[in-house]
C-alpha cells in the first residue's frame, strides 16, 4: 500500500482550507485517510501571512515509514525545514514566448 502525504480541500467556495492527510495513494482526495498531520490556509490573513500548522513529529514518523509527500506538501515541508527545499520551477507561457523554452535544435 503506497502511502502519500497530501492535501485534502475543505472550506467553502472561494475560501479554501486544506488539511494534510496521510492516506493510501489510491484513496480519493477527500476520502478515507490514516491520519491528519496538519493544516494549511492559503489565503493571507490580515497580518499578511498564510497560516500553516504541522505536527512535525508525526510527519517525520510517516516519512521514516516511507510515505511520499505530494509536490505541494513537499514545498510546504521544505519551507518548514523538515525536507530540503525544492528548487523553484521556472518556465511558463512568458518564458516560452521569449525563446527560452527547450527546443530540439
Amino acid at each position: 500500500m503506497p502511502v502519500r502525504i497530501r492535501l485534502a480541500r475543505f472550506g467553502t467556495k472561494n475560501r479554501p482550507h486544506y488539511r494534510l492527510h496521510v492516506c493510501d495513494s489510491r484513496a480519493p482526495r477527500d476520502g478515507k485517510h490514516l491520519e491528519i498531520v496538519g493544516h494549511y490556509d492559503p489565503i493571507a490573513q490580515k497580518d499578511g501571512h498564510k497560516h500553516v500548522g504541522l505536527r512535525i513529529d508525526r510527519i517525520k514518523y510517516w516519512l521514516s515509514c516511507g510515505a511520499q509527500p505530494s509536490e505541494t506538501v513537499a514545498r510546504l515541508l521544505g519551507q518548514a525545514g523538515i525536507l530540503p527545499a525544492l528548487p523553484r520551477r521556472g518556465g511558463g507561457k512568458a518564458t516560452a514566448e521569449r525563446g527560452f523554452a527547450a527546443s530540439g535544435t
